[in-house]
């Protein structure tokens, strides 16, 4: 292996350890009643929004126009993406909610790539039913001691990978994955602001504890992660990124029961088997083009 092939893994790596550390982060905070879903997203938002500037001074890269820089359409899916990460995470525990998010992002490219011209095929199929039947698998009702997945939580998950596969797309094309992430999460800010009307319903709730998760989410998982994640995308294939992502919702349970004290049952190593299996069988056969 060479050394640049080193380079791309290890940065591969630490940014879907950063995925992971995200949906730990969260559900530290939310789970525990550390901090409301919408205080956690706006801090998180704002987190990354000025972190990342800094990082471009450091690193003296040239800012340039900021209507080259980024896009309202990645900021749109980054925040649509955030939201509901967050609010899923009140009833999601974190292994579950990477599973549902990263099986629906990989479900998401795959028939965006089919959109645009891909044949399905009878492999490609098998794999995509076999994912699917695993995060079907999640909503089957639970035994007596197993607390059943919350339909609503899966919902927003859903919601959330669909909007992180648009963000990942996005991502391919940057020609500075640093700049394109710093503008994408300021113009977030912008549009999270709105946010800020949920309080006048329910008043918000921040913990000491919860703020500095939230600041660690967006600063360093989020903001430094999703940079990271721009930069390795032009330089590896779909195929590559589709797969690599598969580990996010093992690091995650592992992270989980460190971290968190979470327990792993039987039903989530089989729905977590059949969904990243299926997905990978999916990912991993030739691209036909029609």
């Amino acid at each position: 292996m060479t050394n640049d092939s080193l380079i791309v893994a290890a940065t591969t790596l630490l940014a879907l350890t950063a995925f992971a550390g995200n949906s730990v982060l969260c559900r530290l905070a939310l789970g525990d009643g550390a901090m409301d879903p919408a205080s956690f997203t706006l801090i998180r938002i704002a987190a990354g929004a000025l972190t990342l500037p800094f990082l471009l001074w450091i690193q003296k890269t040239p800012s340039h126009d900021v209507r080259t820089s980024g896009s309202w359409f990645g900021a749109a899916c980054l925040l649509t993406y955030a939201v509901a990460f967050s609010y899923a995470y009140v009833q999601l525990e974190s292994g579950v909610g990477a599973l549902i998010l990263f099986g629906s992002v990989q479900i998401t490219m795959l028939l965006f790539a089919l959109r645009a011209g891909e044949k399905l095929g009878l492999i490609k199929a098998t794999g995509m039913l076999c994912a699917g039947a695993g995060l079907t698998l999640l909503l089957l009702p639970g035994s007596a001691d197993n607390q059943n997945v919350s339909a609503i939580g899966f919902s927003l998950m859903v919601i959330a990978g669909i909007a992180w596969a648009g963000y990942t797309l996005l991502g391919a094309h940057s020609q500075s994955a640093l700049r394109d992430t710093t503008f994408n999460f300021v113009r977030a800010t912008v549009l999270a602001l709105p946010l800020a009307l949920v309080f006048l319903i329910a008043p918000p709730t921040a913990t000491p504890a919860g703020i500095a998760l939230a600041i660690a989410s967006g600063a360093l998982t989020s903001g430094v992660g999703y940079a990271i994640w721009y930069a390795v995308l032009p330089r590896i294939s779909r195929l590559q990124a589709g797969v690599s992502q598969l580990s996010v919702p093992v690091i995650t349970a592992l992270g989980g029961i460190i971290f968190i004290g979470e327990q792993v049952d039987a039903r989530l190593v089989i729905a977590m088997t059949l969904t990243l299996a299926g997905i990978f069988i999916t990912l991993s056969r030739p691209t036909a083009q029609s």
